[in-house]
């Protein structure tokens, strides 16, 4: 059966990622083939240890799987990025791993999309290499918003700095963080704020700048609107760890323990220092209010 398929890390599956997705669908749907992602894993950076340090990511490796489904993706195919598999030749991992490995024949790359460690090849020597490999090649142009290309590195930095409407403008559908509800200290319930503290599943997940948000809250099947906090509590707190809590409007239930889904609709303010817990909490009580218009 034939495969038509596009590679990368696609980091995000943000609009850019999605233009070649929908690409693949389209092309697969019009041959008859089966449609495929060819995605690796853990993120290269990790294993050759350029700044790891610093990597964080938008979207895990599950995360990326589901979004490639619900595009339309009828296969996901997750290859070991090692230090090996980082130094095979264009030619090498198209026959060794497209080919022979995925059953691919069909490949569709993005307006910069490079294959193998030939980083000195023009992406049109790179495609000649697939054609010559036997394989069909076909480009897509770039994804351009508001005179922007996307990329993650953009996403990222909206993000970083609390931009969470411009993140999502680029993604396509609101960032999100998912975790576990833990057991904090319990002050947020001392002055009529609550606060579910969340501990991320996946500890690389980039988490938005340091700021208070207007979230939508997942909590099994239903849906809250919610105050977040991203930050260190200086007004509590004097260390340097950063907390992320949320307290959910209207909602007054014990869910320790329970998974919980954070989409980020938009930015209230930044994390402040208050004289004391009172003043904290007329804070928090305009947090409410400003909040909402961020929902209507």
């Amino acid at each position: 059966m034939m495969s038509v398929a596009a590679t990368g890390f696609f980091d995000g599956v943000h609009l850019g990622h999605q233009k070649v997705v929908r690409a693949v669908c389209s092309k697969a749907e019009e041959l008859g083939a089966e449609s495929q992602i060819v995605t690796f894993w853990p993120h290269p950076r990790s294993v050759l240890q350029q700044q790891a340090y610093d990597l964080r990511l938008l979207t895990s490796l599950q995360e990326k799987q589901k979004l490639f489904t619900d595009l339309g993706i009828d296969k996901v195919t997750v290859l070991d990025f090692t230090k090996e598999f980082s130094r095979l030749s264009t030619e090498q991992f198209v026959k060794r791993y497209l080919i022979e490995r995925c059953g691919v024949t069909h490949l569709v790359v993005g307006y910069d999309h490079k294959i193998g460690h030939d980083t000195s090849e023009t992406q049109q020597q790179m495609i000649q290499t697939c054609k010559d490999c036997g394989l069909e090649v076909f480009r897509v142009e770039e994804f351009i918003l508001a005179d922007q290309v996307i990329s993650s590195t953009k996403i990222r930095r909206m993000l970083e700095s609390g931009n969470v409407e411009g993140a999502a403008g680029f993604l396509g559908r609101r960032y999100g963080l998912r975790g576990v509800v833990i057991v904090g200290n319990h002050l947020g319930r001392t002055i009529g704020f609550p606060t579910a503290n969340l501990g991320l599943y996946d500890p690389l997940k980039l988490i938005p700048g340091n700021g208070v948000y207007a979230v939508k809250v997942a909590l099994g099947r239903q849906t809250y609107k919610g105050i977040c906090n991203i930050g260190v509590r200086p007004t509590v707190n004097s260390g340097s760890n950063i907390s992320i809590e949320t307290h959910i409007l209207d909602f007054d239930e014990d869910i320790y323990g329970l998974d919980l889904e954070l989409e980020f609709v938009g930015r209230i303010r930044s994390e402040q220092k208050f004289s004391g817990l009172d003043t904290l909490k007329l804070q928090l009580e305009k947090d409410k209010v400003d909040s909402l218009r961020f929902f209507s």
